[in-house]
């Protein structure tokens, strides 16, 4: 199936999730995407659980790394040694786009600096995506998630008021720097068509994770808000049967009418009229919400109030999410095939082409294209062989 990025070639050095979540983008939108890895550093990607039939030992049965690598292809480049970098930076010559997110100073060490990928690809896009960037005065800042989380604020506006503050669940920059790194690919390669100068694209989950949440540091109160939010009152999760949470938001008074007349509670309408009254005293107002939601089936409260006007939403668990029909029918969940993990449902790019939809296929297993990428850059079977065994391409 036509993709609106078929032709592209991508060599991709990145692991674990900044770099290849973007890289998931590019490959289910038609690109060729080719993944280096080694057995002897294996990504991290692949030893994150969940694992299919709880086998931690294969390096192809983790469902993360199926999720976030899907539709690309697998090499295994020894980049310790010499002969390596050299079948590297054959790769490089073949493709467009070269994506690493190594610690600071990696790829120069082993001699592929962006000088000499310019040598080996005229008009290559270089792009790289670190915890703080590859310029400025924190270049050579090292670290995880949870070190962008610290420094870009997520920590302190997380966790209830007067707590100490509390990390993401997981690594939120992962998840955001990917989508910002795409864009500036894509903006990149516009720029080589026009120009046809090569471009290196510089990401820092940081920044990334500013731009997502600098705006609420204007508003916010000395103390964290939790769930409140400073104009809307009611605004938080309450509980709803069978042991379920339903999130409701009302903005206006009209909301609030219809909220109270869904519930049966006139009262509540009498008792705070206005929104100023509302936060005013938003904790009782909030605990009598409570007592009136805990009996109530969720998913006819859920379909209630969408109808009166409220916005609310059910709290969906994995298991909710991924059975939702709304989600299925608008065919976000692919099914894809596996050697490994079997028959799986993949999230599929949350956005349509009508001329060029792409396809979701299934993540590479460790190395399983190395006979096809490697004759395509010239090295012949007899060198693919001694190189595997000599261990330059493991």
């Amino acid at each position: 199936m036509m993709g609106a990025l078929d032709g592209l070639k991508v060599a991709d050095f990145s692991w674990v999730g900044a770099g290849p979540r973007s890289t998931k983008d590019l490959a289910d939108n038609g690109a060729t995407v080719v993944k280096v890895e080694s057995a002897r550093r294996l990504d991290l990607g692949r030893r994150s659980p969940p694992f299919a039939g709880g086998d931690r030992k294969s390096p192809d049965a983790s469902v993360f790394f199926a999720q976030t690598n899907t539709s690309k292809k697998s090499v295994t480049i020894n980049l310790s040694d010499p002969r390596g970098v050299e079948v590297a930076k054959r790769l490089v010559a073949w493709a467009d786009v070269v994506v690493e997110n190594f610690g600071p100073g990696y790829m120069d060490r082993i001699g592929l600096d962006w000088e000499t990928l310019q040598q080996l690809r005229p008009g290559i896009i270089l792009a790289s995506v670190s915890v703080a960037g590859r310029t400025g005065p924190m270049v050579g800042f090292r670290g995880y998630g949870n070190s962008a989380a610290a420094w870009s604020g997520h920590c302190d506006m997380t966790g209830w008021p007067g707590s100490e503050p509390h990390m993401p669940p997981f690594a939120y920059g992962d998840v955001v720097a990917p989508m910002m790194l795409t864009v500036a690919i894509l903006s990149a390669l516009e720029h080589r068509d026009r120009t046809g100068q090569g471009v290196h694209v510089d990401v820092s989950q940081i920044e990334a994770m500013v731009q997502v949440a600098g705006d609420l540091f204007a508003g916010m109160p000395d103390d964290k808000p939790a769930n409140a939010d400073p104009e809307m009152a009611p605004h938080g999760v309450f509980p709803c049967a069978p042991d379920g949470w339903i999130a409701i938001s009302c903005e206006t008074d009209a909301q609030w009418q219809a909220l109270c007349t869904v519930l049966d509670a006139p009262d509540l309408h009498d008792r705070w009229p206005t929104a100023e009254a509302r936060r005013a005293d938003r904790a009782a107002l909030e605990g009598s919400l409570t007592d009136l939601t805990r009996p109530m089936d969720g998913a006819a409260l859920e379909a209630a109030l969408v109808k009166a006007g409220v916005p609310a939403a059910l709290v969906l668990d994995g298991r909710g999410l991924s059975e939702h029909p709304a989600l299925n029918a608008a065919g976000h969940f692919v099914s894809v095939d596996h050697p490994v993990i079997g028959t799986a449902k993949m999230p599929a790019p949350p956005y349509r082409f009508s001329a060029t939809p792409g396809r979701v296929g299934p993540s590479p297993c460790l190395g399983a294209d190395n006979a096809e990428v490697f004759a395509e850059i010239g090295l012949t079977p007899d060198e693919i062989d001694s190189l595997i065994a000599e261990g330059a391409l493991a």
